[in-house]
């Protein structure tokens, strides 16, 4: 379970906000930070929050409360670490872990349901465009260039150039051919890798339709939502085939 250190991160912007509501200078006393400079930090700040929000998939949240919320913390009385201090918001802060991790759940749950269905839609279409095969495992794959006999198996190792794309086209992440290819161990990547490599030659190309179970499932990963199908376009450049270490001497 995630652990939500929202309080400290609302201490923080509320300590950002104080000095921003702060506008005027005391007369005699210079040094305060600039209109400019208090702007900046209230932009850092929206997106370290937006990071968070982003981050732990939060989706579109009321920012009219968020903004109540800041202002009761705020004006709140007394020491923070007093166990009456909690009792000022309508929420006790203290529920934050419980009431957090069950939203995220109940929202993780519900896009993973929709992306299902989609995935279903998204395969049977592939399935129709010209020379994709499938395998038993729902791999489904279009080999554009075979590559010589040199195949690898699950535990070589394998150089490879790839673009990872999802299933409307946005690109996740890419190894242009101007940038040294990625050296990656088959058993140690996600299975429809595994599988899929096995499939194309050595100098051979090949985009891989990697279902969500042979994949990042149902949970997702690194900004991949959960049950969401992958695009791999792959150029295998070499194999460096697995050798068993020799037994020791005794």
């Amino acid at each position: 379970m995630k652990t939500f250190k929202i309080i400290a991160a609302i201490a923080v912007m509320s300590a950002a906000i104080a000095c921003s509501s702060n506008k005027t200078s005391v007369a005699g006393v210079e040094g305060a930070p600039s209109k400019s400079e208090v702007d900046t930090v209230s932009y850092l700040m929206g997106i370290n929050w937006g990071s968070m929000i982003k981050g732990y998939n939060l989706g579109d949240l009321n920012f009219n409360e968020v903004k109540k919320g800041i202002n009761d913390f705020l004006n709140a009385k007394g020491n923070q670490r007093d166990t009456d201090f909690v009792k000022q918001f309508k929420i006790n802060p203290e529920e934050m872990n419980r009431i957090m991790q069950e939203y995220i759940d109940k929202r993780t749950a519900y896009t993973a349901a929709i992306n299902k269905a989609e995935q279903d839609k998204f395969f049977d279409g592939v399935k129709k465009l010209d020379g994709v095969q499938t395998t038993e495992s729902g791999l489904a794959y279009l080999i554009k260039e075979p590559g010589n006999g040199n195949k690898p198996s699950e535990q070589d190792t394998v150089y490879v150039h790839y673009k990872l794309t999802l299933k409307d086209g946005s690109t996740v992440e890419e190894v242009a051919e101007t940038q040294p290819s990625v050296m990656l161990i088959l058993n140690r990547v996600i299975p429809g890798w595994t599988e899929g490599l096995q499939l194309i030659g050595e100098g051979g190309k090949a985009t891989l339709y990697v279902p969500a179970e042979l994949g990042y499932g149902e949970r997702g990963a690194n900004g991949i939502e959960p049950n969401s199908p992958l695009v791999f376009d792959i150029q295998l450049d070499s194999v460096k085939h697995f050798v068993e270490p020799e037994p020791e001497k005794k």
